[in-house]
């Protein structure tokens, strides 16, 4: 993902702002913010035709250097590609980045009501750690997040790798 790939990245961004149970975000920021909030390492962009459809990356979950391996991801795809495999494939792709960049734990905080997602993300093998409750505010209302992860075998001891 580039600057060049930011008016599509920030359309299918509002997409899901718009559905109401994609993010805690009300409006998309502008590209520098965005840029500044996102990892260099693990920023996807998936096209057809040469129209971005979707988009994937990482953020740090903390500045804590014991916390330099595990971040949270997000995943959008525009209205016109869902259902047809695109977010897995962004997903796929953004795990196989994140793991060469050294993260050992992708993390994912999911709106209950975003059933399709969660679904992706138990297939591709993330756990549920749990339901935060009223987590915070969208719009004045208190809403709750399923938080998932995705810890990488190759990079956590074999006597602590749960299956």
């Amino acid at each position: 993902m580039t600057r060049d790939d930011w008016l599509s990245v920030e359309a299918i961004f509002a997409d899901g702002i718009a559905t109401g149970d994609a993010t805690f975000e009300t409006e998309p920021p502008d590209w520098e913010k965005f840029d500044r909030g996102r990892l260099p390492h693990s920023r996807l962009v998936a096209t057809e035709d040469g129209a971005v459809v979707g988009w994937a990356t990482v953020s740090p979950t903390s500045t804590r250097a014991c916390y330099a391996g595990v971040v949270e991801h997000t995943v959008y795809v525009g209205e016109h590609a869902r259902g047809r495999g695109v977010g897995r494939a962004l997903v796929e792709a953004l795990l196989g980045a994140a793991a060469d960049a050294g993260v050992w734990t992708i993390q994912a905080s999911i709106f209950p009501e975003n059933t399709a997602s969660l679904a992706l993300h138990e297939r591709l093998g993330f756990r549920v750690v749990g339901r935060r409750k009223r987590i915070a505010r969208l719009n004045g209302v208190w809403r709750d997040t399923i938080l998932l992860e995705l810890r990488f075998a190759d990079s956590v001891p074999a006597d602590e790798v749960e299956t």
